[in-house]
């Protein structure tokens, strides 16, 4: 989807026209938690309220899965995706959290130290030679 240049970068992934247009159902269903009818509806049957979008398998698993970074790959809009931890009760930091691998409180912290460290893994490549 995206360009080449980015492919080898671990949790990368360039929002450009072909991953939006790959992700448009997707984060037309997202946007729609932005109303509390539409959120209850969500909770009361997930399947069945994601049977009214033309999500690809991938997506709509993901989707119930809170596969948070997988969904950021088939497009999602990460502003979009945050709807989707707010209807579960979570916050922006959770979901970043769990994007990260880290606990909501090591997230936090970590931000507050001023964010990631630039060391280690910096390629996928890298990364399967060792």
């Amino acid at each position: 989807m995206a360009d080449d240049n980015y492919d080898d970068i671990p949790g990368t992934w360039i929002f450009d026209a072909q991953r939006a247009r790959a992700g448009y159902h997707l984060n037309q269903f997202l946007y729609t938690l932005m109303k509390e009818e539409n959120r209850k509806a969500f909770l009361a049957d997930e399947r069945a309220y994601l049977a009214g979008f033309k999500l690809t398998e991938a997506q709509r698993e993901a989707v119930l899965k809170r596969e948070w970074n997988r969904l950021l790959e088939l497009g999602a809009v990460v502003y979009a995706l945050a709807k989707l931890a707010f209807t579960d009760g979570r916050s922006y930091q959770y979901m970043a959290s769990q994007m990260t691998g880290v606990s909501e409180n090591e997230y936090v912290e970590m931000m507050l130290r001023g964010g990631r460290s630039p060391d280690g893994w910096r390629s996928k490549s890298e990364r399967e030679r060792h």
